[in-house]
C-alpha cells in the first residue's frame, strides 16, 4: 500500500489534467472557470499518427522450403493471434494510457479453455515491479493488484474471501505476483495459491513512455505541456469573464418608480 506512493500520484494527476478535472483556474464565487483539454487533444492526435495499421510478418531464417513452410506458419500463428485479441484495437487504448501516464503494459498468458494466447493491458496504476540492480531492464519480480466482485473471486479461485465481522465484503483486492520461477496468488492479504511459474518466464512486458534517465518508469506527455495548459486555461477563462461582462452590460434607469414603468 505504501509502495511507488510518488509514482501512483504523478498518475492521478496526469489523469485528471487528461479529463480536464485539472488545469483551470481556481474558481471564484458565482464565477464560471474554463478548461480548454488541449491535454486530450495532444494525446489522442500523437496516437493516431503513431498507431497505424499493421500485421505481424515471419521472415524465413534460411531460403529453403522448410524455413519458407515454418516462416508461413508462425505468420499465420501470429495474424490469428492477433485478431482473437482484437490488438489493432489493444495498441490504441495502451498507447493512450502509455502517453497519458507515462507508462504501459501488455500481459500475455495461455488460455487453457479457448487454448489460445491471451494478450491483455493491465492498468500500470496496480503494478509493481523489481528490477535486477546492475540492470533496471531486467525484472525480476511484478506484482499485480485489481479488484474483483467478490462472486468472481470466489468462482476464479474456488473459495470464497473471509468475513469481516460476519460480512463477506461486496469486492475483494487481489495481487498476483510472479517471478521467473513462483506464482503467487493473494486475496485479501491471505496467500491462498502458490505454485511454479507455468511460463518459465514473467508474462508482463512493461514498458515507458519515455523513460527517465537511469530509471525504470517513464514521462508523460503531459508532463512538459502542464505550465501551457493552465496558462491557456487562464486566458480562457479571462476572456469568457470579459464576453459575459460586456455582454451584460449595467443599466441604469431614470424615472422609474414602478415595474410597469420600465
Amino acid at each position: 500500500d505504501r509502495m511507488d506512493a510518488d509514482r501512483l500520484r504523478r498518475y492521478r494527476e496526469y489523469l485528471d489534467y487528461h479529463e480536464g478535472r485539472r488545469g483551470a483556474p481556481p474558481a471564484r464565487a458565482r464565477e464560471r472557470t474554463i478548461t480548454f483539454n488541449y491535454a486530450r487533444a495532444i494525446v489522442e492526435k500523437g496516437v493516431s499518427y503513431l498507431v497505424t495499421d499493421h500485421h505481424p510478418t515471419v521472415t524465413p531464417a534460411a531460403a529453403t522450403a522448410e524455413a519458407r513452410a515454418q516462416a508461413a506458419e508462425a505468420t499465420r500463428l501470429l495474424a490469428e493471434t492477433w485478431d482473437a485479441n482484437d490488438l489493432a484495437r489493444l495498441d490504441v487504448e495502451t498507447e493512450i494510457d502509455t502517453a497519458v501516464l507515462g507508462d504501459g503494459a501488455f500481459k500475455v498468458t495461455w488460455d487453457d479453455i479457448e487454448e489460445r494466447v491471451v494478450v491483455t493491458a493491465p492498468d500500470v496504476q496496480g503494478l509493481f515491479a523489481w528490477w535486477h540492480p546492475d540492470d533496471i531492464h531486467r525484472l525480476r519480480r511484478v506484482a499485480s493488484r485489481y479488484t474483483l466482485d467478490a462472486e468472481d473471486a470466489a468462482e476464479r479461485l474456488g473459495r470464497a474471501p473471509r468475513s469481516t465481522a460476519g460480512r463477506r465484503p461486496p469486492r475483494v483486492d487481489i495481487v498476483e505476483a510472479w517471478t521467473a520461477a513462483r506464482f503467487d496468488l493473494w486475496m485479501q492479504g491471505e496467500l491462498v495459491e502458490s505454485r511454479a511459474n507455468p511460463y518459465g518466464a514473467i508474462p508482463f512486458v512493461i514498458y515507458p513512455n519515455l523513460p527517465r534517465p537511469k530509471q525504470f518508469w517513464g514521462i508523460s506527455d503531459i508532463e512538459p505541456i502542464r505550465g501551457t495548459l493552465e496558462e491557456l486555461n487562464r486566458a480562457y477563462t479571462q476572456l469568457s469573464r470579459i464576453l459575459e461582462l460586456s455582454g451584460n452590460p449595467i443599466a441604469d434607469l431614470e424615472n422609474v418608480e414602478e415595474a410597469r414603468d420600465i
